[in-house]
């Protein structure tokens, strides 16, 4: 199967965050019908990450297999692929794989193909795959950098805010207190906050991404609550720090999912990029240096128009397999 077909009957596949049974079936026979090694280690039930390998690697390409949803099927045209999934990762997981075998048609050995799930939500199966043996020194992440080498990625910490008010009639606020109020004042200091700053990956982001609360226009809400998500370049312990003062007693913060920012290994060679989104870098640590290439444009990912050029998962086959021929001669 040609890598745009190996695109296409990936993108084929349902393969929503926790629904990712069918899609791993199918790599491991895939992978092991190509003559790799290939190791199914369980997350939870009827879901678990691919490692294959020949000989011991020193080098891994690896990605994850989930997407967001809404699921919606395979079309084209002369120049892109559309699906779900499609830049976010089907065409970076055919390329890798499509890499692999050049190479192994070559009689190079000792690298291998790391496959995780439940990137999209909190990189579940990669923190599950960082207890895998091993003794790579190369981690050759994929994710949408329209084929540039990234620099360094932003980490990522998620917020719920809730914050308590008093109940009466809206006629008579004095009786009461608005949790809306008191949520809209926290969230207007969010948002004058001066977050840090890095040299490299630029500034910290915060979305406030849900907002809820209240019973009905005529009763002064008796709660509130919203979700946030911080895009970090320094460190999470430092947002939530400065958070902790904005907030204060106004309200309760329960921080359910961070991860740290990376700087990344960069090869001669390659125009570079700043990923301002998070990756399952930060959860892979014991599989040695980290670097970050894939084809697509990250623009596309989560999008109802999600595609990817045919020939960007072309070049990045060629650039996988440059890559990994040069880090396994360091």
């Amino acid at each position: 199967m040609d890598v745009l077909a190996l695109t296409r009957k990936l993108i084929g596949i349902r393969s929503t965050t926790g629904e990712e049974s069918e899609i791993m079936v199918f790599l491991a026979e895939y992978l092991e019908n190509m003559g790799f090694q290939v190791t199914r280690q369980t997350v939870e039930k009827d879901r678990y990450n691919i490692l294959a390998k020949v000989g011991e690697p020193r080098a891994v390409l690896s990605t994850h297999t989930d997407t967001v949803p809404p699921y919606f099927p395979l079309s084209e045209d002369e120049e892109y692929i559309y699906g779900r999934g499609a830049c976010d990762t089907k065409g970076i997981i055919a390329a890798q794989i499509t890499a692999a075998d050049l190479l192994l048609k070559q009689g190079i050995g000792n690298f291998g193909l790391l496959f995780t799930v439940g990137e999209e939500e909190r990189s579940d199966g990669a923190a599950v795959a960082n207890t895998i043996a091993n003794n790579c020194r190369w981690l050759v992440n994929g994710e949408p950098t329209a084929n540039k080498m990234a620099v360094g990625t932003k980490g990522a910490l998620n917020v719920k805010l809730a914050v308590k008010g008093k109940a009466c009639h809206s006629a008579y606020p004095e009786q009461g207190e608005s949790a809306v109020d008191k949520m809209l004042d926290i969230l207007t200091a969010v948002g004058q906050k001066k977050w840090p700053v890095h040299e490299q990956l630029g500034a910290t982001t915060c979305n406030i991404g849900v907002i809820s609360g209240g019973i009905q226009p005529n009763v002064l809400a008796p709660h509130a609550e919203a979700q946030l998500m911080f895009r970090v370049v320094t460190t999470t312990a430092e947002i939530k720090e400065e958070l902790s003062k904005i907030v204060g007693s106004r309200g309760e913060l329960d921080f359910y999912f961070g991860c740290e920012p990376v700087l990344t290994h960069v090869m001669e060679g390659f125009p570079t990029m700043i990923a301002a989104y998070r990756t399952d870098i930060p959860f892979l640590t014991n599989w040695g240096t980290p670097l970050l290439l894939g084809p697509g444009n990250i623009l596309d990912a989560h999008s109802p128009g999600e595609k990817i050029a045919k020939t960007q998962i072309l070049e990045a086959v060629n650039h996988y397999t440059d890559i990994i021929r040069r880090l396994l001669r360091l």
